[in-house]
Formats: structure tokens, sequence, C-alpha cells
């Protein structure tokens, strides 16, 4: 039998309103000051493969609509849930306030290896993702619960945002399948 792609049927995609009504993965994510809206879209498509709580879009970053949003998030603008702060520190106050594990991906002198991580399935885990030139700010740096790194072995040590934001969902995502097996 010759190895074909599956057609949109077989896929069994949900419809925007199921995913609504939808069980989440217990996963948030917050862009801090992004400043590319392709970025942004990318998130919003990743983030809605991954059943995403929801992303939290603060400072410079885009909105929706916007349309270079639109170009990347190929609809998922649609399927997943956003909530603008105008600072991210506004933003990780209240998200620490409702009790969320909150956590920067950053490399900084004390960041655990992705790979190291154990991450608590129990609470909503969010993410915090930095501006593509200057990561993410100090001030919030010292509010995040600890910091992930993604190991990396070129000599450029550092990854597109939108890049690193699918490895770190992927990651917990398979922890979490691993930890229900």
């Amino acid at each position: 039998m010759k190895n074909e792609k599956r057609n949109s049927f077989e896929l069994l995609r949900k419809s925007v309103n199921e995913i609504k009504i939808e069980p989440k993965n217990n996963i948030s994510i917050v862009l801090d000051n992004v400043r590319s809206a392709q970025n942004v879209g990318s998130f919003f498509r990743t983030c809605d493969a991954f059943n995403v709580d929801k992303i939290y879009l603060c400072g410079i970053t885009a909105t929706p609509p916007n349309k270079e949003i639109f170009k990347t998030a190929l609809g998922s603008t649609e399927s997943v849930d956003w909530q603008y702060f105008e600072t991210t520190i506004e933003c990780i106050e209240f998200l620490k306030l409702n009790k969320f594990r909150v956590y920067g991906v950053e490399q900084t002198i004390k960041s655990i290896m992705l790979n190291n991580v154990e991450f608590d399935f129990d609470k909503i885990n969010c993410f915090v993702f930095g501006n593509e030139v200057e990561g993410i700010s100090a001030e919030v740096i010292n509010l995040v619960d600890s910091c992930i790194e993604i190991p990396q072995f070129g000599t450029k040590h550092s990854l597109n945002v939108s890049v690193s934001g699918g490895i770190v969902l992927w990651d917990f995502i398979s922890k979490m399948i691993t930890q229900k097996i």
C-alpha cells in the first residue's frame, strides 16, 4: 500500500464551535512586545494545533483583526481565545493572581533546559515569549516563576520566536501525553 496524505474528512477536523467548547490543555501563551504580526499569526496557528487556553497579547504586539496576522494564522484567530494587556507586567500580575505557573522562555543564568523541565499538569502553565530582538524584558523575567531554555548547538543560539513557541508547546504536550499513559 502506498503512503498517501489524509484528506480533511479523514483528519476528523472539528468546527470552531466544537473547539470552543472542548476542554483545553492547561496552557496559555504571553507575547511580550512581539513586533512581527506574522509571528503573532504563527502563534495563533500553533496554539490552535495544541488546543491552548488563551494567548495574551501585550504592549506593541499586534492584535486581530490584522491582515499580517491573518496571513499566517489561517483562521485560527477564530478558534483561539485572546486578550490584550497594555503591559506584560500587568498581564503577569493578573496570571499570578489567578494561580498560573508562569515560565519565561529565555536564556538566563538560572534557566532550566527544556528537556529537564517537569511540568505540573494540574495547573495552568503559561509560557512567556519575548520580542524578536530584545527577548523578554528584564522586568518581566523578574516576575516569572522560572525560565526555560531550549537547548541549541549552532552558532546563533537563537530561534525565531514562533518556532520557539512550537518547540515548547510540543514538549509540554508530549510530556503530558506520556504522563497520561
